[in-house]
């Protein structure tokens, strides 16, 4: 039993791990994308082909 329970803990510490993975990358997407909406706005071709670049590197 004690097996089962320590490989059930772990199960559930790698869901755990997967899900703060996910919302991370999703808030980190969405920041970078209003930053590039910002950039666009203000003219700032550097920043924009900068924060493209960082959010084509964070998808790939």
């Amino acid at each position: 039993m004690d097996k089962m329970k320590v490989t059930y803990e772990a199960m559930l510490g790698l869901a755990a791990e997967m899900v703060l993975d996910d919302a991370v990358l999703k808030f980190r997407t969405d920041r970078l994308y209003q930053e590039i909406d910002n950039a666009l706005a203000s003219g700032d071709k550097d920043t924009f082909r900068r924060l493209t670049e960082e959010l084509k590197m964070l998808h790939a």
